[in-house]
């Protein structure tokens, strides 16, 4: 029983020292993310696991794929740049739209927000694994599924 709790110790040490190594890298605060929606059909599916970087001195530009915090809500959102608005100090702003979506995200931002800024960024979309993150979707979506798993 020693010998079983110091491997199962060992390998969540393992894991956490990865992903923190991982932040260090990508310089996101979440390097891997899972897609929970499908408003970035055809570019990805619900599942998709997608690999982000965070670089600050990288400008954000209009095409690329951002995971993005809103305040008020906990969930980070995939989406794509669809507009810049870049003011004469330096300063950008951004919208996005999801690719399977009608409208912008303007109604998806806290009220009177209208725009998202650089601090409001998770990282961007670098690469991605498809359907792999479907295991994730499973147990938020059937919490039974959870509780067998784990019996």
């Amino acid at each position: 029983l020693y010998y079983q709790v110091l491997n199962f110790a060992m390998i969540v040490s393992s894991a956490l020292m990865i992903w923190k190594g991982l932040i260090v890298i990508t310089g996101s605060e979440s390097p891997i993310v899972v897609v929970l929606s499908g408003s970035m059909e055809p570019a990805f599916h619900r599942g998709d696991l997608l690999f982000l970087t965070n670089f600050h001195d990288d400008p954000i530009r209009a095409g690329e794929i951002v995971v993005f915090k809103v305040e008020g809500r906990d969930i980070p959102i995939v989406h794509r740049v669809i507009k810049i608005h870049e003011k004469e100090n330096g300063n950008i702003k951004f919208l996005t739209k999801g690719d399977n979506n009608e409208v912008d995200d303007r109604g998806l931002y806290k009220e009177g927000q209208n725009w998202l800024e650089k601090k409001d960024v998770v990282g961007r979309a670098r690469g991605f694994l498809p359907y792999v993150g479907m295991v994730t979707i499973i147990m938020n979506d059937y919490p039974k599924f959870k509780v067998r798993m784990q019996a």
